[in-house]
């Protein structure tokens, strides 16, 4: 007898084993999921609109019905009329080309100078390291924004000088992350191991350092890909951007202001539209940073 009530009490407080990863799946994690799926989804649809735009508006976004002119959201017009009778919907697609081709442009930037002073700085350190993490410092100390505004103003307008300006903002955060998995992955023992049985450094640093150390810069990319929407909108919303009335999303924003009062859709629709990619941006982002660290 006292033999099966140590069994039962030992059986007891043996901690159960670890449930398959398909039951430990909560619904937090497949709305985490779907959230995602949905996100995917929204890019997609946004580089749609900047590739084939007349699939999904087939109408001339430049010319205006006068007698059709402020017409709210419809069937025949899903985002309504502006103040000259062109279809907002239609503006919105054709327009996604110059924002998100500028969008592209400006990562693309930050992403190669970025991570070269990043993999420079923590490959080599010392002085060379020193110099360039306060040049970093330099530019996280001054706000976006007002450092896009001044860049742009230097440069000029047009959404090649606006891409080429916010591009330089994101360079220190790209920088930062790049030299900080550098850092990570130098100190690993294959790195070391490398290095002792007689690879060349710049053999080490393409195959070891610079592979193992790119992923989280990738996640930031998709991040930093919503950032950039924001800024090149609001410099387009300025009249930094594309000379009217060529659209762009920034610019469609901006060109409602005056009728708020009268026309919400004029501002509200172009300016969800540029919520959705920058919210769908961040999340997909965030994901592929989750999966890295996993």
């Amino acid at each position: 007898m006292s033999d099966v009530l140590v069994r039962e009490t030992v059986h007891a407080n043996v901690s159960p084993e670890p449930t398959s990863r398909r039951r430990r799946v909560t619904p937090r994690a497949v709305g985490g999921r779907i959230g995602v799926a949905v996100s995917v989804a929204v890019l997609i649809v946004a580089v749609g609109f900047a590739v084939v735009p007349s699939l999904f508006a087939s109408g001339d976004p430049l010319r205006g019905v006068p007698a059709e002119k402020l017409q709210g959201p419809s069937a025949a017009h899903w985002f309504g009329t502006d103040n000259i009778g062109r279809d907002v919907w239609t503006r919105v697609v054709h327009g996604a080309g110059l924002s998100l081709s500028a969008t592209l442009m400006a990562v693309a930037i930050a992403l190669v100078a970025g991570s070269l002073l990043g993999l420079i700085g923590g490959a080599v350190g010392g002085t060379v390291d020193a110099v360039l993490m306060r040049l970093v410092d330099v530019l996280l100390s001054i706000p976006t924004l007002l450092l896009a505004l001044a860049l742009v103003t230097a440069l000029g307008f047009g959404t090649v000088n606006v891409a080429i300006a916010v591009g330089v903002t994101l360079v220190a955060s790209f920088a930062r992350v790049m030299r900080s998995e550098v850092l990570r992955v130098r100190r690993s023992l294959y790195v070391e191991a490398a290095f002792a049985s007689g690879s060349r450094w710049h053999t080490v640093l393409w195959t070891h350092i610079l592979r193992n150390a790119y992923p989280p810069v990738i996640a930031l990319a998709a991040v930093q890909f919503g950032m950039a929407v924001l800024a090149v909108s609001s410099l387009s919303f300025l009249g930094f951007g594309a000379v009217p009335p060529t659209p762009e999303w920034g610019s469609l924003v901006s060109e409602g202001r005056n009728f708020l009062a009268t026309s919400w859709w004029l501002t509200t629709l172009p300016g969800l539209v540029i919520v959705a990619v920058v919210l769908s941006a961040h999340r997909v982002g965030h994901a592929l940073d989750r999966g890295d660290r996993a």
